[in-house]
């Protein structure tokens, strides 16, 4: 394509994104509306997504692949907790599989959307690597793009930060071929990406050093599904693939459900977890028991107990303080001890991001997310024809994007068997927002709160953390179910993501 204005392509459906939510939505959308013509953009040069962008060491998944992979394909590697190159493998053979690489178009960061009422469409802008500029138009707009940043993470400004004479890195953008064999290393953090760093890079390192400003909860479990094996050895791979997502589905929901009517139970059987692998004699108040309630933010899943292993040997250790100030060796902390380091890793977190950092306006009006309520987990009041994947965050992310693609193939065959082009969620003056989409008290959460739609209190617009009831709603439930407002081209309706009353409730 060229840099012509007027050079312009037009599709029944964008995705944007080929990570493993835009592959699976391509896959989905193949399969239940095989006549309409798609493209999928993609800003990068490659597949995978977070699975290709992040590249640290020991990366893998924080849930087991019998839920993370699709429900349409089963994971048959052995490891349930797989890690980053093999996930990327699978996302590629997905794709391959299902004849959807032909269908990406590398290299076209989308910039902005603009819908039109009266022409029933969406024009997208992309942003070539050469500075070029190129449009799309698409009657349906699928964002698979994530909701975090691909360009920053996110990383605090620590005092002295720029006296450290040694190697600062933040895990999102990893050095490629880095030889930390010898070196002393902090890692900063306690999240999912601390936990997988420790226990890899102290294989190599003279010392890995786990500072953390509070603790996390801190889980593990076995790297291997014995149910799993014994399943696929003893029927054929889809039928055991199924059992094993139902199992591990339900046991999910039910420890989820525990930690929001038993918090103090689940956290005391938590503790006692980690005191197992560690010992009578380990600090394990203060090194891994959080003021928080369990999964008033993530988990963290560890395989094996690797990070406990590492503890235990003396490899690795955890330093619950705060920072005082960087210095030229190291890490000077507010109890007065110091940190010795050749090497400091910020696993500090991401930055929100919403919709891929895209303008987005709708009838000659700007949209803001913020300002918007979530129908059904995947799409913005008052912004017709277009869905946003967004997993779970107190379980696999796919389990709700696959969801999402099988309710979009419905919402595009109700439009094409009613004569409609254009579904709009609207809500009523009823529907006030209750809280943030993404329920969780974590730092990142809270920081990008300006990026996120809000729930409300009652369905469609109440976000859940339940995949059984978002099974009914996205696979069972009416399209038409009177929150979602059809017409065609040319009428151009009120397309305020909130009525006023909502808004000033928002406020």
């Amino acid at each position: 394509m060229s840099d012509n204005h007027f050079d312009v392509l037009h599709f029944d459906v964008l995705i944007v994104g080929a990570g493993l939510s835009g592959i699976g939505a391509a896959v989905h959308l193949k399969s239940d509306c095989p006549d309409r013509s798609f493209a999928i953009l993609e800003g990068r040069d490659a597949i995978g997504g977070t699975w290709d962008l992040f590249r640290y060491p020991g990366i893998r998944s924080d849930s087991d692949m019998y839920t993370l992979g699709y429900k349409f394909k089963p994971w048959t590697a052995a490891k349930a907790i797989a890690d980053g190159p093999s996930i990327r493998s699978y996302i590629r053979e997905t794709a391959h599989e299902n004849d959807v690489e032909r269908h990406i178009r590398f290299g076209h960061k989308v910039t902005a959307a603009r819908w039109s009422s009266e022409d029933a469409r969406w024009t997208v802008t992309t942003a070539g690597k050469d500075g070029s500029t190129h449009y799309f138009t698409c009657g349906f707009l699928y964002m698979c793009s994530g909701y975090y940043s691909y360009t920053q993470g996110y990383t605090p400004d620590f005092p002295g930060a720029a006296d450290f004479r040694g190697q600062t890195i933040h895990p999102q953008f990893w050095p490629e071929n880095l030889d930390y064999t010898g070196r002393n290393v902090v890692i900063i953090g306690s999240g999912a990406t601390a936990v997988t760093l420790v226990p890899e890079m102290a294989k190599k390192a003279a010392h890995v050093t786990m500072l953390q400003r509070s603790p996390t909860y801190v889980v593990s479990r076995p790297g291997v599904d014995a149910i799993a094996d014994w399943l696929r050895e003893h029927l054929p791979a889809k039928l055991a693939y199924s059992l094993v997502r139902l199992k591990n589905v339900s046991l999910g929901m039910l420890f989820y459900r525990m930690t929001r009517t038993q918090p103090a139970k689940v956290k005391a059987k938590l503790l006692d977890g980690v005191r197992q692998h560690l010992g009578p004699d380990y600090d394990i108040d203060k090194h891994f028991n959080p003021k928080y309630n369990p999964w008033d933010q993530r988990l963290c899943l560890v395989p094996d107990a690797d990070l406990f292993d590492s503890i235990k040997n003396g490899s690795a250790s955890v330093v619950t303080d705060q920072i005082e100030t960087f210095t030229a060796t190291g890490i000077k902390l507010k109890s007065g001890a110091e940190l010795p380091a050749d090497i400091i890793v910020t696993a500090t977190g991401l930055k929100l991001e919403a919709l891929g950092g895209m303008k987005l306006n709708v009838d000659g009006r700007d949209v803001d997310p913020s300002e918007c309520l979530a129908y059904k987990g995947m799409m913005f009041s008052g912004v017709p024809n277009l869905a946003i994947s967004f997993g779970y965050i107190n379980a696999s992310w796919t389990l709700r994007s696959d969801l999402i693609g099988l309710y979009v193939g419905r919402l595009l065959n109700h439009m094409k068997a009613t004569g409609t082009s254009i579904a709009t969620p609207r809500p009523g003056p009823e529907d006030v927002p209750e809280k943030l989409a993404m329920d969780l008290s974590s730092g990142y959460v809270q920081r990008g709160a300006g990026a996120l739609p809000k729930s409300g209190q009652r369905a469609p617009w109440k976000v859940t953390a339940n995949y059984a009831l978002d099974l009914m709603e996205l696979r069972f439930g009416k399209v038409a179910d009177g929150a979602m407002v059809f017409s065609k081209a040319g009428a151009v309706a009120d397309t305020a993501p909130m009525p006023t009353m909502l808004a000033e409730a928002a406020e």
